[in-house]
């Protein structure tokens, strides 16, 4: 019993820890997002894909124009940033008591479903093309995919505790 705990555990923290790193990427790549559009946008120029580099190309010239003329809109992705890291923070929580702290879990579960209809309504409602409301859609069904699996590991992790306990 001991050995399956330890090993259902360690899963668990691996699993966490993808998590925490996936959170803290997303996050810190919103901090240099004029500087990754440039990028994209010759990336996309050279290798012209119609529909997606007519995308970025779009996207690449409203966010340089913005910030010609109105460079802090940029803090606004600051705090974008910011939040992911944050959050990041909470999953510690689990990382260190996963039983304990499953409500964590639970959260990250919930904001993963609330990708969608953020997507679609504001997405809808700002011009974003839908197959890129779809893009943004795929890292709430990766997220509650992920958590799902540490849920699941962690509700199975609860049942070995308890008769070891008894």
């Amino acid at each position: 019993m001991k050995n399956q705990e330890q090993q259902i555990r360690s899963r668990v923290k691996r699993l966490i820890l993808l998590f925490i790193v996936c959170l803290c990427l997303s996050g810190i790549t919103a901090f240099p997002l004029q500087l990754e559009i440039s990028a994209l946008n010759s990336f996309f120029t050279f290798h012209h894909v119609a529909f997606i580099s007519d995308w970025v190309e779009k996207v690449y010239e409203g966010i340089e124009r913005t910030a010609a003329v109105y460079p802090f809109m940029a803090y606004g992705t600051d705090w974008l940033a910011f939040s992911h890291l944050v959050i990041a923070v909470v999953f510690l929580g689990p990382l260190k008591d996963p039983v304990r702290n499953i409500w964590v879990i639970q959260f990250g579960r919930i904001a993963c479903i609330m990708v969608f209809p953020l997507a679609f309504i504001c997405g809808t409602i700002r011009g974003i093309p839908f197959w890129w409301q779809l893009i943004d859609c795929s890292f709430g069904v990766t997220g509650f995919i992920l958590l799902s699996v540490i849920y699941n590991s962690i509700r199975h992790l609860e049942l070995i505790t308890t008769k070891t306990n008894l």
